[in-house]
């Protein structure tokens, strides 16, 4: 059974950075596609970034994050990264990360197993 738990968030200032972390102390992640998601208040989830279990996997991004957001795994620890620079005040929400056996790695991947969110609050 895979067991993601997540840290990092919390509170920071518009123009600053956060990183996320998504890890499996149990087990390897090495054959998951990783993927983020995030849902603000009053809005349903909506995809953030994801990346396929093969080396080879190129990352996507949604639009609204793209240069800003950068997806990350380090398999020796078993850990996923979000790391979030320029933050904005909309991208204030509860993320999750996800992750799907053998997966492409794609936005319209299904993931089946979640973490269980984290608050990241940007204020202006």
């Amino acid at each position: 059974q895979v067991q993601l738990v997540q840290s990092g968030g919390g509170l920071v200032q518009a123009g600053g950075s956060l990183r996320l972390s998504c890890s499996d102390s149990r087990r390897t992640l090495d054959n998951f596609a990783m993927a983020w998601f995030r849902q603000a208040p009053g809005k349903e989830r909506e995809f953030v970034s994801s990346i396929g279990w093969m080396t080879t996997s190129r990352p996507y991004y949604a639009d609204s994050v793209n240069g800003r957001f950068t997806i990350s795994r380090d398999n020796a620890k078993n850990t996923a990264y979000l790391q979030m620079n320029s933050l904005k005040a909309e991208d204030t929400a509860v993320y999750y990360c996800a992750a799907d056996l053998y997966g492409m790695g794609r936005p319209d991947s299904k993931y089946d197993y979640w973490g269980q969110g984290t608050q990241v609050t940007v204020s202006s």
